[in-house]
């Protein structure tokens, strides 16, 4: 597994992928994630042998793109993204980036549980297939706040193990998690859920720690801190069973930081989320 920077994650934004790259490396991460569209765009422009370039000139992997496919709005969305989906996994493919993701609500004020099940794999059936076919994975993150699930008349998914069911239903063979260790706190989960999973069930990671003094019924999704910043997340046994269990793929802090979100210079932002990522790796026994 390697350390994986998503500008977006610590509020940095406007970058193109060029300067993306330039940032990770500079700040000392080995990985980024990226805009699928933007790749394609820059492909259709100048071929993609320069976009592979950009990355293994700097020696920088391609982490992981978003799902490019509106598949919770409307149909016609859904349809177009579906159409547009093949070429784009083609490219990520020869790329080099087979890991792709996207988020599921936790809760609906329309569908009761059931109903919604039903939904949540008819749209995601047909990405993940299209995936399929071109080699490409499908990483789903579960949403585990009770501050969330509050929200609605109906609840849906929100646990490591109701997601993982979920790829099951589906039934492609290449879903997994995006598996978020303040998720996995927040729904009520801890490190040991970890010991259930193989390195296939695991598309990508991220990374947070949780404000101090605060149940944990009560945290709110938007309010995070960096990794290590407050302990409250056991994040080395976190990252410790994720080594133990031979994970491959990028390792993303996603801390939705007001403090970090306020630092004006990208670098300084970028180097501070990598100090809290060095800092996780060095007390977890990784370096």
């Amino acid at each position: 597994m390697f350390k994986n920077l998503s500008p977006g994650a610590i509020g940095i934004r406007g970058l193109s992928l060029a300067e993306s790259i330039g940032l990770a490396k500079k700040a000392g991460f080995a990985g980024i994630d990226f805009g699928i569209r933007e790749a394609s765009q820059l492909a259709d422009e100048h071929g993609t042998e320069h976009v592979r370039d950009l990355f293994e000139s700097a020696g920088i992997l391609p982490g992981q793109w978003g799902l490019p496919v509106t598949w919770n709005k409307e149909e016609a969305e859904w349809q177009q993204g579906l159409e547009e989906l093949p070429a784009l996994a083609v490219l990520g493919r020869a790329l080099g980036c087979t890991r792709t993701t996207t988020w599921c609500l936790s809760g609906s004020n329309e569908r009761p549980y059931n109903e919604n099940w039903q939904w949540h794999v008819d749209r995601f059936r047909p990405i993940a297939q299209i995936l399929a076919d071109h080699g490409c994975r499908l990483g789903i993150e579960f949403i585990g706040p009770k501050t969330i699930r509050d929200r609605f008349k109906y609840e849906f998914v929100y646990t490591m193990q109701g997601m993982l069911g979920l790829g099951e239903a589906i039934g492609t063979g290449n879903l997994g998690l995006l598996l978020d260790a303040w998720h996995l706190y927040t729904s009520g989960g801890s490190i040991d859920d970890l010991d259930e999973l193989e390195n296939a069930d695991i598309v990508t990671v991220h990374v947070n720690d949780a404000p101090e003094g605060i149940p944990v019924d009560e945290q709110v999704d938007n309010v995070r801190c960096l990794p290590m910043e407050t302990g409250v997340i056991d994040l080395p046994g976190f990252v410790g069973k994720l080594a133990a269990l031979g994970y491959d793929g990028p390792v993303t802090s996603e801390p939705f930081s007001a403090r970090v979100n306020a630092i004006e210079d990208p670098l300084e932002a970028a180097r501070l989320a990598a100090q809290h990522m060095d800092r996780m790796w060095k007390a977890a026994g990784l370096e």
